[in-house]
């Protein structure tokens, strides 16, 4: 396969990716009457259940091939990037909105090509300094007007909601670099299997959160109200967690880490559209502006790395 080819079909995987996990930035809208951690929780049991269903009839051959350390390994990643990220996802898209938070998650290129810029097969820092300054203009942009068109006594509110954008960022950049890592130590094992590896670790720690979740809240629901919310996080489950991480883990091995990380803007933008059409809304000049230099930003790194391959894993 030529560079050129797997570029491609890295970038096809990673805006295959995006579009399951914009869904994630839909759900907290329609199960507004829901906690995050009731949110974190039922997605993932279900995430959980669903991966070692399909797992099992290939556990025969894997479980000779994962031993103790990648357990471990499988531990971590399944906190930052799926427990702790969509605890602090949710409560952003519930306290600040989600355009705003989207965009902020959307900054994970800017951080992981800071981060990246000296593995193999990165392209200068240099060439994408003006790029990423773009991509950084277009949160501050959501981020202004996020608080700003608030009444003063939601402006706490809306704060909280961003630092907790921020902190789910910084949460999925730990676990893209991460996961990224043991993809390559683990070059044996399929994209696939390793999802759904990821998930079956994250569905054991999401039974740690099924008594305050759930047991300890103080908040009735109807039964009608019950089927919608595990509906939703049901599909959630299916298609983001174990279809769009799988989406995910192909792409990774297809492009450099500092390309990789550029994928993230297709999550961003069908999070955008699908948060557009929930809210039946059209973007303000100030979230276009913010769009804009976001795509921009990254279709001009993608750009800047034409021609820059990396060894086949597979």
């Amino acid at each position: 396969m030529t560079a050129r080819q797997r570029t491609l079909l890295g970038v096809g995987n990673g805006a295959a990716a995006g579009a399951l996990w914009g869904l994630v930035f839909l759900a907290p809208q329609l199960l507004a009457d829901f906690s995050a951690m009731q949110l974190a929780a039922s997605r993932y049991l279900v995430y959980g259940l669903i991966a070692a269903l399909w797992l099992a009839p290939t556990w025969r051959r894997l479980r000779g091939r994962v031993h103790g350390r990648e357990w471990r390994a499988l531990a971590w990643l399944s906190l930052l990037g799926n427990i702790v990220y969509y605890l602090l996802l949710a409560s952003a898209v519930q306290w600040a909105g989600g355009a705003a938070t989207s965009l902020i998650v959307g900054l994970l290129p800017v951080v992981v090509t800071l981060v990246g810029a000296r593995r193999a097969g990165a392209v200068p820092l240099a060439r994408l300094l003006l790029p990423l300054g773009l991509c950084l203009a277009g949160v501050v942009l959501v981020g202004a007007q996020a608080v700003g068109q608030d009444a003063p006594g939601e402006r706490a509110t809306t704060i909280a909601g961003l630092l907790c954008a921020f902190g789910a960022l910084a949460s999925w950049t730990a676990y893209s670099l991460y996961n990224t890592l043991w993809l390559e130590r683990r070059a044996d094992l399929s994209g696939h299997d390793w999802s759904l590896l990821t998930g079956v670790a994250t569905g054991a720690l999401s039974l740690l959160m099924v008594v305050p979740a759930f047991l300890l809240a103080g908040q009735a629901h109807a039964p009608a109200d019950w089927l919608r919310f595990w509906g939703v996080a049901t599909a959630v489950a299916l298609l983001a967690s174990v279809v769009g991480n799988g989406f995910w883990n192909r792409a990774s091995r297809l492009l450099p880490l500092t390309l990789a990380g550029q994928m993230i803007v297709f999550e961003t933008v069908f999070a955008l559209l699908y948060g557009f059409a929930w809210e039946r809304r059209l973007p303000t000049g100030l979230e276009l502006a913010a769009i804009g230099c976001l795509i921009t930003g990254v279709l001009w790194c993608v750009r800047a790395h034409r021609g820059h391959g990396v060894a086949p894993h597979e």
